[in-house]
């Protein structure tokens, strides 16, 4: 699944899930453009693929903010020229239920989650189209999928982006981009860190591979659809969830 010569730009990649991506991706030979927050530890990403022999940049940018994004993404444009595969994969919570769940992290949750994709597929859409070739791949969620009580905004927003994976599917299907997304279960992340022992033994009952995740079980289903051999493949939802929501 070689991605030599192609430039890759992945949210949310200073940590986690992204993190694995970014590197997942310049292991198969794509060049990549690092986004996230904090500049630190994405400098940390972009060196830890130059070490490998890999080649990437760091474009720091707050997701939640559409002028960064504007702006972040026209500089990695103008420093690579172009952009073949856009990784959607910042994602925040704010959970509460939602009788008590303000308005403030109602709108935070839907924005980062899902306006950013919306925002970053409109900025390089335009590459994608003039050389006929793009992959846009959105990191949505089991919760998207079968809901969860007390993330109304998280289930909403991870639903939302699987409406918009498939809309635009159909919209640029024929110039041959692709729009697909993985929609990953429990994975070991910061975000899952700190659940109860409680709640991860629940999960685990409920998982039959009897395990959590990985970030890397996440970015190899990335780099699958990010190749060629997934060229016939758009809309769709990839689980990648141990077997936790089946069908």
């Amino acid at each position: 699944m070689s991605l030599s010569g192609r430039v890759a730009l992945v949210t949310g990649a200073s940590q986690g899930i992204g993190r694995a991506c970014a590197i997942k991706l310049a292991n198969a030979g794509a060049t990549l453009a690092v986004a996230a927050r904090n500049q630190e530890k994405l400098d940390e990403v972009v060196k830890q693929i130059a070490d490998a022999g890999g080649k990437g940049a760091a474009f720091a940018m707050d997701v939640g903010d559409e002028d960064q994004i504007k702006s972040a993404l026209k500089a990695a444009l103008a420093q690579f020229g172009r952009i073949d595969v856009l990784i959607n994969n910042a994602g925040i919570t704010r959970d509460q239920l939602v009788m008590r769940m303000k308005r403030a992290d109602w709108d935070a949750v839907l924005n980062t989650n899902l306006t950013s994709a919306y925002l970053c597929i409109q900025q390089v859409i335009g590459s994608m189209l003039k050389q006929r070739w793009g992959r846009i791949i959105n990191i949505t969620s089991i919760f998207g999928q079968m809901g969860r009580a007390g993330q109304a905004n998280y289930a909403s927003s991870k639903a939302g982006l699987i409406g918009l994976t498939m809309a635009i599917a159909r919209e640029v299907g024929s110039r041959n981009i692709t729009c697909n997304a993985i929609a990953p279960g429990f994975i070991e992340t910061a975000m899952t860190s700190g659940l109860s022992q409680e709640l991860r033994q629940s999960a685990l009952q409920n998982i039959p591979l009897a395990r959590l995740g990985t970030p890397e079980d996440v970015a190899s289903a990335v780099a699958f659809l990010a190749s060629e051999e997934a060229s016939y493949i758009t809309g769709q939802v990839l689980n990648v969830n141990g077997g936790m929501l089946m069908g």
